[in-house]
């Protein structure tokens, strides 16, 4: 037997509200609501707390602040070399107290902390978007979690329960190593298409809906006939969140 379960009358038992995962012989249950436990591999969304010595402190809804090293990010310009006393003294250029950034669970503490880094391109700071935060036990694991949605915006869904929701850049930034972010005004259409996934994604979180890719669409599309205010009445959200687990089953059957 594995986490969340306890033995009773030789009878195992679930010790918290969750789901059941199975892997060959062990039994576990995941709990619905629970902090973030990081896996090697997982992408986060994060919100900087502190510049550190040669590290900087990242809040990822984990138990533990996770933490973000000196040599564990691009160099603006992508050089790669030895990190330099200057590297440190302009750390809060890089990245400063606020920022948001993406980035890779790369390894964990023996604490149970987690060590991140941004070294890909699609990975760093994060400009102009919404940010939408929900328990991690409803964000679906999935090959990729950066999804650029034909509706005209793009999300990424971090396996740590924060949600990014952005407009889909134009063209990819290849130079800037993941810290030049565009602060130019965003145009009405798009902030209206960002308002309206929000609402779809918070709708689908009250219905306990997992989200990925698919499911964020459906909803999408099953809300378009109502005001992007309307969206969060519970007799609309029921509505929409039925339509869309609906076409989910037509999909998986």
């Amino acid at each position: 037997r594995g986490h969340g379960t306890y033995v009773e009358e030789e009878k195992l038992i679930a010790s918290v509200a969750g789901v059941v995962e199975r892997v060959n012989k062990l039994v576990c249950v995941k709990a619905l609501k629970t902090r973030y436990n990081g896996e090697v591999g997982d992408i986060v969304v994060g919100r900087i707390t502190e510049v550190q010595q040669k590290r900087w402190k990242v809040e990822t809804n984990a138990r533990l602040d996770s933490v973000l090293l000196l040599s564990s990010v691009n160099l603006p310009g992508g050089e790669l070399r030895r990190r330099s006393a200057e590297d440190e003294l302009a750390m809060r250029d890089y990245l400063q107290e606020g920022d948001l950034i993406s980035a890779e669970v790369q390894s964990i503490f023996s604490d149970g902390a987690v060590s991140l880094h941004t070294r890909s391109l699609k990975y760093g700071k994060l400009g102009q978007g919404v940010l939408v935060q929900v328990s991690p036990s409803l964000v679906k694991r999935q090959k990729t979690h950066f999804h650029d949605l034909p509706c005209g915006a793009s999300v990424i869904l971090g396996n740590n329960g924060f949600i990014w929701i952005y407009p889909t850049p134009e063209q990819k930034e290849e130079e800037a190593g993941g810290f030049t972010t565009n602060l130019e005004p965003v145009p009405l259409s798009d902030r209206e298409v960002i308002s309206r996934l929000r609402n779809c994604i918070v709708a689908l979180v009250t219905q306990k809906l997992m989200l990925f890719d698919t499911s964020i669409l459906y909803c999408y599309e099953a809300s378009l006939p109502h005001q992007i205010k309307d969206i969060l009445n519970p007799e609309v959200m029921e509505e929409i969140v039925l339509e869309t687990r609906q076409r989910l089953l037509n999909l998986e059957g």
